[in-house]
């Protein structure tokens, strides 16, 4: 098959120096034969050293070495051609990793400041508040206060003989000393080039005279005694002599750079982050020049025809998002008017990591192909569970956890958190933009910081979605909507003298156009407060939902996923139709995801889990049983015990649903595994939630008289060991959930949009939070399967479903039949089908049409009840009764033949007993 740049599947791979370019084209005869049409990579430009993710690019002019570089691409690309597929890769505007020595545009910052032709590269305020930071940049990387590194002998003033240049060191760090100061280290070695380098405004000879000095510097290093010398000239800033020490530190303090302990960085940090990581700075990709000098090797990629098309990450992290993909849409257009003959043709392929609130649309006018999945990822989810299960199940929480606090207002506790002790520099940094605007008029000019920081933290803390999207012509009706919602609130938590400052910033917030005021540093200021508004509720809000509230409040954890709010329970199958529908009309190509390289449990770790909505009543015996059997387990300690009931209940929760299906109860050794993993999982979570513990101030105690819970809980030389009942529930439970696993990957390969594989979840996956989402995947294995099964007609419900054969020989059947009518599932009509009879509300069924082509999909939903006690994950079909399928006028006299069964029928089956015989999905070919 010819390849295009639009995917009809795509797989993503997460590529890293033990899964190279390299070995991803070993795999691509596998992707292939499965089905896949474009390999989705994770970023490929040169990330750190180590980096098992990519996400921390040091360099946008080189493919990552680690990964093989350019040549590597090349042979992956060769490969994936051969076989008439594509690639995607996802690329990282918003920010690039920094500390370290690799990063050459932010040590050149350092190095020259303002005057660095890079200082507007990254998003720094080179006049904040605190005058000490006056045209530097604070730089929170030592792992202790300042003082007493200087004092421990940490902190270093080095020369670099191979390069002449000279820089403080602190571990890893590297911060390169000002030039026009080395005159007060080397003294007459450098006095022939200070005259220039004094003249700091006239950056360009400066800059060359700076080059010719250290060039100078190397050439007498070359020479033993040239190096001697050098070197001797560093003694008198040793750190270890108390005089050299009060040198060195005033010698540092005349520095474009300011070091500060780690800690300081929440609380002054004067330049943008992602979120609250110190080691990626915000890069400002809305400049001309930097958009350009980041996004070069991308474009060139693209003309060159070695990739298809982007996933743009974090697209809400950039000033304008809008605007950002409009114009990288435009460049990529052009460069595909020079791509080579023979490559794939179409226009550029483009979707956006973009976490949607359940009211909220992603815009048409960003002319993107949609986002890449977390949205579809939430709404089959929620279509899985059962909205019975809703009012037991938040009764259960609140009994045995004691916590009465509903998710949203655990999720405003939380934004409360972030602001105060995460965010508080970021927090801190958008007040001063606004006291800026306030500061423009008379009428405003009395609004204090201290004021303007209370109203941003109360629109914030109740603020429904992750940003607005106003700009120079103010905002849309819909963020007018959003914004009024975020004020409602933020007036009934604040006092009403507040009130009209409230109203302020909401004019400043695009509610008065900025473009209505003229040219000049008003307007300037207006969009800049603009800016960075939506630059901070954004971490705000992925911070406290998915880093925060997700690990507090555990009704169900199925349903705390990224992308999914926990306070939304479930979905009804006309819901799910007509979010499909609109799909299919608005952003036919966008990408479906049900796991993802940040997903927090794996698809069917959370297809289990879901099934807990249907039998609520057995769920919470079971667990009322495990935390009378291990109360003698707790710890107590000093303010709590360990685990407290709300870390013990989600421990529970996912024991059950991530207990491997081919792990025996009595396989020490694989228990002691699995517990292992477990205690992963646990210390991000209990990190994550803060209550008692946290990542920027462990409790040791804590930390560890929950890990031993676990491993004893499990222990089998317990009277009271629960890992028997863990395996047998999980047993009880598991059919349906391995056919809520059938049904949604079914679904995610059906309706309107381009299904998107992440690694390893072609069998089951039970995996947990990052880095055991990440763990290594055996294609071996998967191609072996591929290779000596799928080729038959054997039909799909005759493979074994406890390894997950029976899932990767679904993908393969569906991708197989999705490749032969690509045009149906691209351009196909979304037809919502009727199911009624007794057993009506456990069926989902949807068709598809193209003029004369149609199909039929059907899946089981909210099996348990009809399950019974049926181990084999199929519904009886006596069950069905009376239970059939209403297809539309024509569709039924047709023959059809079911793609998964390979049986044929004479006419199009509306029985859902005759559709749903051999396996719990259907895909019929009608006519």
């Amino acid at each position: 098959m010819k390849a295009t740049t639009h995917p009809s599947a795509t797989a993503r791979l997460q590529l890293h120096k033990d899964f190279t370019l390299d070995d991803a084209a070993a795999v691509v005869p596998y992707l292939a034969g499965l089905g896949i049409s474009h390999a989705y990579t994770s970023p490929l430009l040169t990330a750190r050293p180590g980096s098992m993710h990519g996400y921390d690019i040091v360099d946008h002019n080189a493919i990552n070495p680690e990964l093989g570089g350019e040549p590597a691409l090349r042979r992956l690309v060769a490969a994936l051609r051969a076989h008439g597929m594509g690639l995607v890769v996802d690329i990282v505007p918003n920010h690039m990793g920094v500390g370290g020595a690799d990063n050459g545009w932010w040590l050149d910052v350092l190095e020259w400041g303002r005057t660095s032709p890079y200082a507007t590269f990254f998003d720094i305020d080179w006049t904040p508040p605190d005058s000490s930071l006056l045209n530097r940049i604070m730089v929170p990387f030592l792992g202790a206060s300042y003082g007493d590194c200087l004092e421990a002998g940490e902190i270093r003033l080095n020369f670099e003989a191979e390069t002449g240049r000279l820089a403080a060191k602190y571990a890893e760090h590297v911060f390169p000393i000002n030039p026009a100061d080395y005159r007060m280290v080397f003294g007459d070695a450098v006095a022939a080039f200070t005259p220039e380098l004094a003249q700091i405004s006239s950056r360009p000879s400066a800059r060359e005279a700076g080059f010719k000095m250290k060039a100078h510097l190397r050439e007498r290093a070359s020479t033993a005694d040239g190096l001697v010398a050098l070197s001797a000239a560093l003694n008198a800033y040793d750190p270890a002599r108390v005089d050299g020490r009060g040198r060195l530190h005033a010698f540092l303090e005349r520095q474009h750079f300011r070091l500060t302990w780690w800690r300081a960085a929440a609380d002054e940090i004067n330049w943008r982050r992602f979120f609250d990581v110190t080691s990626l700075a915000g890069v400002r990709a809305e400049l001309p020049t930097v958009f350009d000098a980041t996004h070069a090797l991308i474009i060139r990629l693209y003309e060159e025809g070695l990739i298809d098309g982007v996933r743009i990450d974090h697209i809400d992290g950039l000033a304008d998002p809008r605007a950002y993909c409009r114009k990288l849409r435009r460049r990529l257009e052009t460069a595909a008017l020079s791509r080579p003959e023979g490559v794939p043709t179409g226009a550029p392929y483009i979707v956006v990591e973009k976490i949607l609130a359940p009211h909220e649309r992603l815009a048409a006018e960003w002319l993107t192909d949609g986002t890449t999945g977390y949205d579809f990822m939430d709404q089959v989810s929620a279509t899985l569970h059962d909205p019975a299960g809703e009012v037991p199940l938040s009764d259960l929480w609140r009994e045995l956890s004691g916590s009465a606090i509903s998710y949203e207002e655990e999720e405003r506790q939380a934004r409360r958190l972030i602001l105060r002790d995460a965010l508080s520099s970021e927090l801190n940094a958008t007040a001063v933009a606004f006291l800026r605007i306030a500061r423009s008029r008379l009428s405003t000019r009395d609004y204090t910081l201290t004021a303007i920081r209370r109203a941003l933290v109360e629109i914030l803390v109740h603020f429904p979605v992750y940003r607005l999207y106003a700009g120079l012509v103010g905002r849309a009706k819909t963020d007018d909507q959003v914004l009024a919602w975020a004020m409602a609130g933020a007036k009934r938590s604040m006092r009403a003298a507040d009130h009209p400052l409230l109203e302020q910033i909401g004019l400043w917030l695009g509610g008065e156009p900025p473009r209505a005021l003229p040219p000049g540093a008003r307007r300037r200021e207006r969009l800049r407060g603009i800016v960075r508004f939506g630059q901070l509720s954004s971490p705000v809000a992925a911070k406290s939902m998915e880093d925060t509230a997700f690990y507090r409040f555990g009704r169900l954890l199925s349903r705390n996923e990224v992308g999914s709010n926990p306070g939304h329970f479930a979905r009804t199958p006309a819901a799910f139709h007509a979010i499909c529908a609109e799909r299919g009309r608005r952003f036919p190509n966008a990408m479906l995801a049900t796991a993802t390289h940040d997903h927090k449990r794996g698809e069917d770790l959370r297809a289990r889990l879901a099934v807990l909505s249907e039998v609520p009543e057995e769920w919470a015996g079971q667990l009322r049983r495990w935390m009378r059997l291990n109360a003698s387990l707790r710890r107590e300690l000093a303010l709590t015990f360990a685990p407290d009931p709300t870390d013990e209940l989600m421990l529970y929760q996912m024991l059950l649903a991530a207990w491997p299906p081919e792990l025996d109860a009595a396989d020490e050794p694989g228990v002691a595994a699995f517990a292992d993993r477990i205690v992963g999982w646990q210390e991000k979570a209990l990190r994550e939630a803060k209550r008692h513990t946290a990542w920027v101030a462990p409790d040791e105690a804590y930390e560890t008289a929950c890990r031993e819970f676990v491993h004893q809980v499990l222990d089998r030389k317990r009277v009271s060991c629960i890992a028997d009942e863990v395996a047998a529930f999980a047993g009880r439970i598991g059919p349906s959930g391995f056919i809520n696993s059938l049904a949604q990957t079914l679904l995610r390969m059906t309706v309107p949009g381009v299904p998107d594989l992440y690694q390893g979840t072609d069998r089951w996956d039970f995996s947990l939070v990052d880095p055991d989402n990440r763990r290594p995947v055996d294609y071996q294995l998967r191609q072996a399967f591929l290779s000596d099964a799928y080729r038959s007609d054997t039909p799909v419900g005759h493979y074994a479903w406890q390894d997950g054969a029976i899932k990767q020989a679904l993908i393969a059947r569906v991708l197989g039949f999705r490749t032969a009518h690509g045009k149906l599932f691209a351009e196909g009509r979304y037809v919502p089908l009727e199911v009624t009879g007794p057993a009506g509300e456990h069926v989902l069924a949807f068709g598809r049409q193209l003029g004369e082509e149609r199909i039929v999909v059907a899946v089981t939903r909210l099996s348990a009840a009809l399950l019974g006690e049926e181990r084999h994950p199929l519904v009886p079909v006596a069950k069905w009764a009376g239970t059939r399928i209403s297809l539309p006028r024509g569709w039924g006299q047709r023959g059809a033949v079911d793609i998964l069964s390979q049986q044929k029928h004479r006419s199009t089956p509306s029985q859902v007993g005759e559709l749903l015989r051999t396996l719990p999905v259907a895909l019929l070919q009608i006519g």
